[in-house]
């Protein structure tokens, strides 16, 4: 037979699909569904060859980007701190010491700057404990996005910053601010605990 002695209707009838495979001439047995030749093999989401692991290579670009980037936030925690206890020591001198300071004929402090240096070094005023330690622990936490895995990293550069604060006192810094340095250990540790983190003893 020649190509050209088959009509359309006998290739139509030929590779029209069926709805249900043909049953085995004569045998009376159900359908077999037959899959020899099957040009493609449909794997629904949720199988293993779609599930399988992803393979992850280390950016070491990036990794460079982040350590210097903590290191740089580290630096900017130590020279906070350094800057905020000066300040609150310089505060809580000029409040308590006032008399020393006129008396060195070095300062002129009128009573309304006195007595704004007292508020501001109370319980709860802006260089007193509360709020300074507050102050500290949040820039930590704002420098980390509070990443708990920072946290050792953040207390570290605040105990350097105490320390460069004291150097640049001159000495032993005042109680208030030994105060501060308690409290803001305590509210790390309190993170620390809430991460599930071991606490310095």
């Amino acid at each position: 037979m020649s190509v050209n002695g088959i009509t359309s209707s006998q290739v139509a009838a030929t590779y029209t699909p069926s709805s249900a495979p043909a049953k085995a001439k004569g045998t009376g047995e159900e359908p077999v569904a037959k899959t020899e030749g099957a040009a493609a093999v449909y794997e629904p989401s949720g199988t293993p060859a779609a599930t399988a692991k992803k393979t992850y290579t280390p950016d070491l670009a990036t990794v460079n980007k982040l350590k210097a980037d903590a290191e740089a936030r580290t630096q900017n925690l130590r020279s906070l701190v350094e800057t905020v206890i000066s300040k609150q020591a310089t505060t809580y001198g000029n409040a308590t010491d006032i008399w020393s300071f006129l008396k060195s004929g070095n300062y002129t402090v009128d009573p309304e700057t006195k007595a704004q240096a007292q508020k501001d070094i109370a319980e709860d005023g802006y260089w007193g404990v509360n709020q300074t330690s507050d102050r500290i622990v949040q820039f930590a936490t704002a420098l980390t996005g509070g990443d708990p895995d920072k946290l050792d990293e953040m207390m570290d550069a605040f105990k350097k910053g105490f320390k460069q604060a004291e150097k640049a006192w001159g000495g032993e810094l005042p109680e208030i601010s030994q105060k501060t340095y308690d409290a803001v250990i305590e509210k790390f540790n309190k993170l620390k605990e809430e991460a599930g983190l071991e606490v310095e003893a």
